[in-house]
């Protein structure tokens, strides 16, 4: 059953807290285990001059894309240990794809994050976008310091207790 854009009321998804509270770890032992994926997204809008650099793999930094994909997996990996109460999950596949777009202009970063296990990994797909833009703009800072990161969100999510979501509508 697909439960698209189904939200709970506010204090029920408040899971960090306890009835106190106090912040906590979600206690997932007793969850199932399934197969669970998700996708986020984000932009990166720069000068003409600087899509047609990164493109062109000519930044004197080296390859932009490349590296922007490598440290968005790196990210995904070790969310756990950059945002409090993560779970550490094992994570079985991170795709990472850039789409220029010339009209913006700047880059579209979309990550797909999977896993078989018994909590989401939303976090994860979150912060490998992020990282890709902060990637993006770092290794070509030297030419374009206006680049602006925008609509880092959570496109789709499935599998899991609360079932499927889908963002009302893409980047």
């Amino acid at each position: 059953m697909c439960q698209e854009n189904k939200q709970a009321p506010l204090a029920d998804n408040l899971t960090h807290l306890d009835e106190t509270g106090a912040a906590h770890m979600v206690d997932v032992s007793q969850k199932a285990h399934t197969s669970r994926i998700a996708r986020a997204g984000g932009r990166v809008r720069m000068q003409k001059a600087t899509l047609d650099l990164i493109l062109s793999g000519n930044a004197k930094k080296g390859d932009v894309l490349a590296t922007a994909r490598i440290a968005a997996i790196m990210a995904a990996k070790r969310t756990h240990e950059l945002i409090p109460l993560c779970h550490p999950l094992p994570l079985s596949k991170v795709t990472v794809d850039f789409t220029p777009l010339p009209d913006l202009p700047g880059i579209e970063v979309e990550v797909m994050a999977k896993v078989t296990g018994q909590t989401g990994i939303e976090m994860e797909a979150l912060t490998a976008a992020s990282v890709a833009c902060l990637t993006i703009y770092d290794m070509a800072k030297a030419v374009d310091r206006s680049m602006i990161m925008e609509d880092i969100k959570l496109l789709e999510k499935a599998g899991g207790k609360s079932g499927h979501f889908l963002a009302e509508r893409d980047l």
